[in-house]
């Protein structure tokens, strides 16, 4: 394998990236503190038991009350002083235990506040954000908005952000120890995998296999809205047409539908340059981070809900256990890994040279 012709590196100079250490130290502290303080009066701790809209599909049902606050304080606090620690100047660039122990908390943290804290709730939200924005001025649907964006989803939105922002430091800390530039994470022993040729071959499987399971969703909620029972009883394709709740399932599979195009994207042409029909934008090139982060954000939350979901007995009853109704669901977990992978792809097919370190786009 070779690269393109060798760049002398650039002067390390600081940008946004070294944010992540110090923003990550201070949102987690902050929330470790707020945790403390639910410790000792016994208010404000809102999952489990004092969560109603989500005990049934979070793992955090499965700790008592009392735990909770004192484990979120206790976990957060040391979480804060370890971004904080990595934060200073790196002087040892050399594998050993107190980096392994720290990377290795560090991390588990991270898939904590971004995968287990969130749950299905988040995505649900996110599924239905469109018709409430759109519903709103026409007090349609009749739900009360106070009860659905309420301190819990607060709190599960501010463990996402703090589990992304710790995860950010991680990394960079990682890269910096491993002696590789903590802007692009390349070395002077490159991967063949990282290659944009070869990103652009695992990607695209990776993107059409995010794109199906969505898709599959959608058409069992689209057929339940056009009175087909597919996986389901009569009875209870009876139910949710009385309820409303079969209209809320077809905005669903809208949405999914919606999502299931935008990851083809990732890898076809229009996914890096906006098409003809766009006005203003046509022919210019899709910003990365557009398409990046959404892209992670949705990952994250179809992983962090497949946990809750799948550990409910409640949604295997209403689904009457595997069927047509639940396979696609059960996909879910293969669909968050497939588009965070495609995501990936799609980053390191289009990122050009390093600004920071200078080494070029590595080439087979």
């Amino acid at each position: 394998m070779t690269t393109t012709t060798d760049s002398p590196p650039r002067p390390a100079t600081r940008t946004r990236l070294d944010l992540a250490a110090p923003l990550a130290a201070a949102w987690l502290g902050g929330w470790g503190v707020l945790a403390l303080l639910s410790t000792l009066t016994g208010a404000g701790y809102p999952f489990g038991a004092n969560d109603p809209h989500g005990a049934d599909v979070s793992l955090l049902r499965l700790l008592p009350v009392d735990v909770g606050a004192p484990l979120f304080a206790g976990v957060l606090l040391l979480a804060a002083v370890a971004a904080l620690a990595m934060s200073g100047p790196v002087t040892v660039r050399r594998p050993g235990l107190p980096r392994a122990l720290l990377l290795g908390y560090g991390w588990t943290v991270a898939f904590a506040l971004t995968v287990v804290v969130p749950d299905a709730r988040v995505l649900i939200v996110l599924g239905y954000l469109p018709i409430l924005l759109i519903g709103a001025p026409f007090d349609w649907p009749p739900v009360d908005y106070g009860q659905i964006f309420d301190w819990p989803l607060a709190a599960r939105c501010a463990a996402l952000v703090g589990g992304v922002l710790l995860a950010g430091a991680l990394l960079l800390w990682q890269r910096r120890t491993a002696g590789a530039c903590p802007a692009c994470g390349r070395d002077d022993h490159e991967r063949g995998w990282t290659t944009p040729a070869a990103a652009a071959r695992w990607g695209r499987w990776a993107a059409y296999t995010a794109a199906v399971i969505p898709f599959a969703y959608a058409v069992t909620r689209f057929a339940w809205a056009a009175g087909i029972p597919l996986g389901i009883s009569r009875d209870f394709l009876a139910e949710m047409r009385e309820t409303g709740l079969v209209w809320a399932g077809a905005g669903l599979g809208g949405f999914a539908t919606v999502g299931a195009i935008l990851t083809l994207g990732l890898v076809r042409p229009w996914g890096e340059r906006f098409p003809r029909w766009m006005p203003r934008l046509a022919g210019r090139r899709v910003p990365i981070k557009l398409a990046v982060v959404p892209a992670t954000l949705v990952a994250l939350s179809v992983t962090a809900a497949t946990l809750g979901l799948m550990s409910n007995a409640e949604f295997w009853h209403l689904t009457g256990g595997f069927s047509l109704a639940s396979a696609p669901m059960l996909l879910w977990p293969l669909w968050g890994g497939a588009l965070g992978a495609a995501t990936l792809a799609y980053h390191l097919r289009r990122r050009g040279a390093c600004t920071r370190c200078g080494r070029p786009v590595p080439r087979p």
